[in-house]
């Protein structure tokens, strides 16, 4: 493959560029009871690929165990879907995690499968977008921001106040709530683009997945 010329711009240069356009709040849905999910289960599975990312209430003290995630967020390129997180909706989210026809794609997915694996959950068909950028030189892990600015040249920006908020609040504040959904919807748009330019892993792991993703492409 080419060697693409594209070089990560500094972080003088990522504030110059114009701000990232999350989704807007009527596209964005907060979920937190199993009568909301069951009203959107078909629309859900529906998407080969969803945005992927969770949210836990932060840890302060020497030796706490995080008790997260709180919030799980799913996005497509049209909607981010929020999950409060109770048993009844772990229960109700296991077959989209372990669903093997199903992409999620994400960033830093490390933590989330770790805290996961803690609760049982098994995650299949999961692409660490971080990972996907050696074509551009970069063989280091390339975090949401900087992926952000390399392909699109959009700031996108992170508030430490609002990512270290209380997330296993009942009531998510209008911040959080278009914080937590621009971290599940701009990993779609990042796997869209390096689908585009041929730059995802080829070894996507199920054939029917490939071909949904890749509908030119032979088995």
């Amino acid at each position: 493959m080419q060697q693409l010329l594209d070089t990560l711009p500094s972080k003088e240069q990522i504030q110059t560029f114009p701000v990232f356009q999350n989704l807007p709040m009527q596209q964005i849905q907060v979920i937190n009871s199993l009568e909301q999910c069951h009203a959107l289960e078909q629309e859900l599975k529906s998407h080969a690929v969803l945005g992927f990312d969770s949210e836990s209430k932060p840890t302060f003290k020497v030796g706490e165990v995080s008790t997260g995630p709180h919030l799980i967020q799913l996005a497509t390129l049209d909607k981010a879907y929020l999950f409060q997180m109770s048993p009844a909706i772990w229960d109700f989210l296991k077959p989209i995690f372990a669903s093997r026809d199903q992409i999620k794609v994400g960033f830093g997915l490390k933590n989330d499968a770790h805290l996961f694996r803690k609760k049982g959950i098994e995650l299949n068909s999961v692409i660490e977008l971080s990972k996907c950028f050696k074509a551009f030189g970069l063989n280091n892990p390339v975090g949401l921001k900087n992926a952000m600015a390399l392909l699109f040249q959009l700031n996108f920006p992170k508030s430490k106040r609002i990512s270290t908020s209380n997330w296993a609040s009942k009531k998510l504040s209008p911040a959080q709530i278009d914080y937590a959904a621009a971290d599940a919807y701009a990993p779609v748009l990042v796997f869209e683009e390096l689908l585009r330019r041929d730059l995802l892993p080829r070894e996507i792991p199920n054939t029917s997945l490939k071909l949904r993703i890749r509908p030119s492409s032979t088995a």
